[in-house]
């Protein structure tokens, strides 16, 4: 449990509701050039494949799921899957993060199948399935959450996605997504697959009615189970959006709330090496302008993106663009790995 009357927690709040915009950056970057004192940003070329978008997880922010039966419910094939891999390869690509709703109809060994068509016929790093999709397989399959990762990963699974984290306070969860794994369970998925040796990324979408010391208390969890397990590679931010979604009134945040956001993330999370910059939901330039706020790395070419651009954000980069924003920023770009090595040959 989070200690809210610490007197480290206090200040961290009041840190971020109070400091000058410009100075929390600035604490954000020193942060930064400590954990990394070259002068390069990386980035990654994958593909986000969104292999079915039927869901009964109800989520009040999602804009993408589909409940069972509806018309433009789906689940892709494994040729089809295989099509996506060969072309983000074609680019260069160096992995796949594949996610999906919370589908009742699929059976468990479908999954497993999956991994190993992909590792057999389109061999790729797999960064796959969310700590709320574990927690889902779990219970609709009668397995524990070392069960589900353990079979995954013998199958081919290389790594897990932070996605599904949101806020990790249970009222916030209670209140926008009642029926998904629960703060506790998600970050229960994620010290059990650091305990089996996968490295995860870790995310907070904020923006969803919570309260800046609810963010805080977020990035408190985070670090304790960091300071555990060691297994988190990165951290990424990001706003809500709401557009087409039950929460569509709900006011959006603006840029300044975002870069003040992951500037804290960068001062708290001391422990997690990188910190990604959201271009795909802020746009290019608050993207650039996010690696003076704390951010050493530019995230994905996103050569495909259905969840964020069902709500309506549809912001697009080329390759030649991503390298360029890096570098009038004054940083070198550099591609590289989901565990954060460089990739020599493409410098």
């Amino acid at each position: 449990m989070v200690d809210r009357t610490s007197g480290e927690f206090r200040e961290y709040v009041e840190l971020y509701e109070r400091a000058p915009l410009l100075e929390l950056g600035r604490l954000a970057d020193e942060a930064r050039w400590r954990l990394h004192p070259g002068n390069v940003v990386t980035y990654i070329i994958d593909r986000n494949i969104n292999y079915t978008n039927v869901c009964v997880a109800d989520c009040k922010f999602c804009a993408f799921y589909r409940r069972p039966r509806h018309a433009e419910g789906y689940v892709l094939s494994f040729e089809e899957i295989g099509r996506k891999i060969d072309e983000v390869k074609a680019l260069g690509g160096v992995q796949i993060l594949i996610q999906g709703g919370h589908n009742p109809y699929i059976p468990f060994d479908w999954y497993l199948d999956l991994l190993r068509y992909i590792k057999r016929h389109h061999p790729i790093h797999i960064h796959g399935f969310s700590p709320s999709e574990v927690d889902f397989f779990a219970g609709r399959f009668g397995l524990t959450i070392e069960d589900v990762i353990r079979q995954l990963v013998a199958a081919g699974l290389d790594s897990i996605p932070g996605g599904g984290g949101e806020i990790l306070v249970q009222d916030v969860r209670d209140r926008v997504a009642a029926k998904k794994a629960g703060a506790d369970r998600w970050l229960e998925v994620m010290e059990t697959a650091h305990g089996l040796g996968l490295r995860t990324s870790v995310t907070m979408m904020y923006g969803l009615g919570e309260t800046p010391a609810d963010r805080i208390e977020h990035l408190f969890r985070v670090r304790e189970v960091q300071a555990r397990t060691g297994g988190f590679t990165a951290f990424i931010t990001w706003p809500l959006q709401p557009e087409h979604t039950e929460m569509e009134a709900t006011p959006k945040t603006d840029a300044a709330t975002y870069l003040r956001t992951q500037a804290i993330s960068r001062v708290v999370l001391g422990n997690v090496p990188n910190i990604q910059a959201s271009w795909v939901t802020m746009g290019p330039k608050i993207g650039q302008i996010a690696l003076r706020f704390g951010a050493n790395d530019f995230g994905s070419l996103m050569m495909e993106e259905n969840v964020v651009s069902a709500a309506g954000t549809t912001y697009r980069m080329t390759l030649p663009e991503m390298r360029r924003l890096i570098a009038d920023a004054g940083y070198t770009p550099r591609q590289r790995r989901q565990d954060y090595t460089i990739l020599e040959d493409a410098a």
